[in-house]
């Protein structure tokens, strides 16, 4: 059985509470390291673990947590990243509801690292039943002296605050919940400055992944070498993966980095396979916001190898043949999906929660979404592949955030490697239209 770090216990009865889940070994962490360590010895244990940001970008922690600028007088921030709202991820909702101690002995560890005194999580708004269970949650931790003044008696002070999202993708970027927690419109802020030095009220803030700061209890109790020998190069540790679409087995895994990919999808220990009668036909591996690759590529990388579940193997090739672990959102398509519609799709959403600071991004999401709609509806243009394909080369790269890329990539990918279901669109309109109508030229289905 692969390495359990954060979901060893999530099914043991009764874990979201505060009684059970010290008797499996809850808050040992937040006694060692308030106990024992130094916040410096802390951030040394955690980069050599190597963990590396879990909401998508893949950014070293511990890397991080040594850039925050520690000027005297100025408050520290440490800010919880819950605002999960990338389409087909869902392993933080799952994390927080079953066993929201852990995210919050996380939270404890980590800002007496960053010598946070004030923390916030900030959790998607849609969420309110999830965010009524974190704060019993830290009522319970609050009760036996985890949390408030003079945790444990040893003169550390932290007040941990649970704050309900603006109800926007956007602010799901650093910057632009940084904004809404403060008030504000959740615009992202131009960079630099970065918020390592001024974030939160302009004071130095770490901004991290709920999955990521659940790993720092048992890089603490654990060490950071012990993290480092699970996973694969540079890829440590493990990754909850949200696996949907047309397989088997739907739901949350926790993997350890390096399974191949044809492992994950086709064992009966994760998604079990393709649907009974399908066959694969293409894969979005890390959410929406990543490129889709065919069967065969997903599998495979160019040079015959198994693709892995790690940062490097995915990303292998490049955009040409590779894709990004991203979130972890596992998207699996079959062959009876059509393509253009499901990129109409995530392209109906990124024009939505665009926040429409920047002319590539607010003009050309609206652009891709009218020519994807009128090629999925029987009214496309023969130029119109080459039109999106020019369009996202406007987005990509021309925005303060990445939400323009988000948007971009998935349209480019999906014309690069399923060009002739476009195709097929525009040049026979009538059939397309039809309901239940998909492609069924040449593909590479596995």
């Amino acid at each position: 059985m692969a390495t359990k770090i954060l979901t060893e216990h999530i099914n043991v009865p009764g874990i979201e509470t505060f009684d059970v889940y010290r008797k499996q070994g809850g808050y040992t962490a937040v006694e060692k390291a308030l106990k024992t360590m130094t916040p410096e010895a802390i951030v040394e244990e955690v980069k050599k673990a190597g963990v590396r940001g879990r909401g998508g970008a893949g950014f070293p922690m511990g890397m991080k947590w040594s850039f925050l600028a520690k000027p005297e007088g100025v408050p520290r921030y440490l800010v919880c990243n819950a605002d999960e709202s990338e389409p087909g991820t869902f392993k933080d909702h799952y994390l927080m509801k079953n066993i929201p101690h852990l995210l919050i002995e996380g939270m404890i560890v980590s800002s007496f690292a960053l010598g946070a005194n004030k923390s916030f999580i900030y959790v998607r708004g849609e969420l309110m039943y999830v965010i009524n269970i974190l704060e019993k949650a830290i009522a319970e931790a609050k009760a036996k002296g985890f949390l408030g003044k003079n945790i444990l008696g040893t003169g550390y002070d932290l007040e941990l605050v649970v704050q309900p999202g603006g109800g926007a993708y956007i602010c799901g970027e650093e910057t632009a919940l940084l904004e809404s927690l403060e008030g504000k419109r959740g615009n992202p802020r131009n960079k630099p400055p970065f918020p390592a030095v001024k974030g939160l009220y302009q004071s130095p803030t770490v901004v991290n992944n709920v999955e990521s700061i659940a790993t720092a209890a048992w890089i603490v109790n654990n060490g950071g070498d012990a993290y480092a020998a699970v996973g694969i190069g540079r890829s440590t540790g493990t990754k909850l993966i949200s696996a949907s679409g047309h397989i088997r087995k739907p739901g949350v895994y926790e993997i350890e980095l390096g399974l191949p990919v044809e492992d994950f999808l086709y064992a009966d220990e994760w998604c079990g396979g393709i649907r009974p009668g399908h066959k694969f036909k293409a894969l979005v591996a890390g959410g929406s916001s990543v490129p889709i690759l065919p069967a065969n590529l997903a599998l495979t990388l160019a040079n015959g190898e198994k693709r892995l579940m790690s940062y490097e193997s995915l990303s292998d090739g490049g955009f040409a043949t590779g894709t990004m672990l991203g979130s972890g959102g596992f998207i699996v398509f079959d062959e009876t999906s059509c393509i253009v519609r499901n990129t109409w799709n995530f392209s109906r959403f990124y024009h939505h929660e665009s926040c429409g600071q920047c002319s590539p991004c607010r003009e050309g999401t609206g652009w891709m979404e009218k020519v994807l709609h009128r090629i999925e509806y029987g009214h496309g243009h023969q130029q119109d592949i080459d039109l999106l394909v020019d369009v996202a080369k406007k987005i990509e790269g021309n925005t303060i955030c990445p939400l323009g890329d988000a948007a971009a990539w998935p349209v480019a990918s999906a014309i690069r490697h399923f060009r002739d279901e476009f195709q097929w669109h525009i040049d026979n309109p009538s059939e397309a239209t039809k309901p239940g109508a998909v492609y069924k030229g040449e593909m590479a289905l596995v």
